[in-house]
């Protein structure tokens, strides 16, 4: 299967009757899959979807969340650090993709928060936290827009995107950590 896009997740989410949005999910997923080492695409769905009975999910809704999952992980773990946020692409309205790295950023604290809060994050961890929680009230007001907006956004995607992995390398301990520990209830 190929990698998930964003329009293929915001549906298959859409399908399911889910009230949350496809860059808001990913983050979540990102900051789960950073300070979890054995984070599922089922506890994802769990939290994603309205339905707590995978039979009531429309047919391939675990797949799809279990690829976005797969998806992010191999990025995240990879060498080539090709990690990237999933958002829309750029031929959405910039007011909107702002909006969606927003949700991204706001996913990515709760995920990450889900495993303790912001005073156990080691290193530039606290800051980057603090960062995004800034970046989840972004929004562009009505005469805001054009090249310059074009490329703060950008530079934001890419503040995000680096962030993420440099989470993904500090946190390696904690999932090393957990991978001895015992499973927490749920």
């Amino acid at each position: 299967m190929s990698a998930i896009t964003y329009d293929e997740l915001a549906r298959v989410l859409a399908d399911a009757g889910s009230g949350i949005e496809a860059a808001e999910a990913h983050g979540c997923l990102s900051g789960a899959l950073c300070a979890e080492r054995d984070f599922k695409a089922s506890e994802w769905a769990l939290e994603l979807l309205p339905e707590s009975d995978a039979s009531a999910w429309p047919a391939g809704t675990l797949e799809v969340l279990e690829q976005a999952l797969s998806d992010a992980r191999e990025a995240l773990s990879g060498d080539d650090l090709s990690f990237e946020p999933l958002l829309p692409h750029d031929g959405v309205a910039i007011r909107e993709r702002v909006l969606a790295l927003a949700a991204w950023c706001s996913g990515f604290l709760y995920g990450i928060g889900r495993s303790g809060g912001p005073r156990t994050l080691p290193g530039d961890l606290v800051e980057i936290s603090g960062d995004f929680a800034e970046i989840s009230r972004a929004a562009l007001g009505h005469e805001e827009g054009g090249e310059e907006s074009e490329r703060d956004y950008a530079e934001l995607v890419e503040f995000v995107r680096a962030s993420v992995q440099l989470a993904w390398e500090e946190l390696r301990a904690r999932r090393a950590h957990d991978a001895g520990a015992p499973s927490r209830p749920h």
